[in-house]
């Protein structure tokens, strides 16, 4: 399974945060319209990520959820029938919820950087340090704390869980 290091932060996107995260990258960012429908699981999370371009892609994934740098394992599986999928996952498993975003990714190195405008939740950034394999989670945590004081990110600006999670706790 492959393995990242992750962080989730609430914040403003504003042009000076657009230019710092920008200044970092590699290459032009991505603008990307994904569609996320989570699915019940009894040990992970299982989501499909269908794109606006009509593809889409299965992904387990199992991580803490914690504020703060933590690790992910996660598999992921192209489909190039999303909607069919959906109803097939929903019938089998039931879903546990979806999320909207419209997404801005930078790669820089070997980090993708997120820039989420997530519908119902407002403005976050994500980072994930993608690890080679073998080796120490220490080493993403170290880039992924590096980089967040590069941009600017506040250890109170960190959130807990996934988007489904904030939703699901938002709502009365």
């Amino acid at each position: 399974m492959a393995s990242n290091i992750e962080i989730k932060a609430r914040i403003d996107i504003t042009p000076a945060l657009i230019a710092r995260v920008a200044s970092m990258a590699d290459e032009d960012p991505l603008e990307i319209t994904q569609d996320d429908t989570f699915f019940n699981c009894a040990n992970g999370r299982l989501k499909l990520r269908a794109f606006g371009d009509g593809s889409g892609q299965l992904i387990f994934y199992r991580r803490s959820d914690r504020q703060g740098p933590k690790e992910s394992y996660y598999l992921i599986s192209a489909t190039a029938e999303p909607e069919l999928l959906r109803a097939v996952l929903s019938e089998a498993h039931g879903q546990a919820g979806r999320v909207e975003k419209q997404r801005t990714l930078y790669l820089a190195g070997r980090t993708r950087i997120h820039l989420d405008r997530v519908k119902g939740l407002g403005e976050f950034l994500e980072l994930e340090v993608v690890l080679g394999a073998g080796e120490p989670a220490q080493a993403g945590v170290e880039e992924a704390q590096a980089l967040m004081a590069r941009i600017g990110v506040q250890p109170g600006q960190l959130v807990e869980g996934a988007y489904l999670d904030l939703l699901a706790a938002s709502r009365p």
